[in-house]
């Protein structure tokens, strides 16, 4: 069973940056396309942002265009989520997923995902 561990997170100041980070256990981290998702108080967890498997392809919600960028590192088992100019609505906890399966497409829903880590919280401040 494969296991996500986040980290990273942390209060900033808004427009400051963060770096997320997700190392994942296991030998098959480079088959899955990987996601990450984030959920505030009081909401339903909400996509922000897919990697294929090989990182040829991403998107992004909407609301996180042009200032968070996922990538990853499939020789360490790790994928990244690089957020700028950060905003007090992206206040959330953020979680790292791996998608149920290695069929596209990409997947932005989430019970498109199997396992998820344990979440790291990211608090914006005005």
């Amino acid at each position: 069973q494969v296991q996500l561990q986040e980290s990273g997170g942390g209060l900033v100041q808004a427009g400051g940056s963060l770096r997320l980070s997700c190392v994942a256990s296991g030998r098959t981290f480079f088959r899955y396309n990987m996601g990450w998702f984030r959920q505030a108080p009081g909401k339903e967890r909400e996509f922000v942002a897919v990697i294929t498997w090989d990182g040829g392809y991403t998107n992004y919600a909407d609301s996180v265009k042009g200032r968070f960028t996922i990538s990853r590192d499939n020789a360490k088992d790790t994928v990244f989520l690089q957020m700028n100019s950060l905003k007090p609505e992206d206040t959330a906890v953020y979680y790292c997923a791996r998608k149920r399966d290695t069929v596209q497409p990409p997947g932005e829903l989430v019970n498109e995902y199997s396992n998820w880590g344990q979440g790291t919280q990211v608090t914006v401040s005005s």
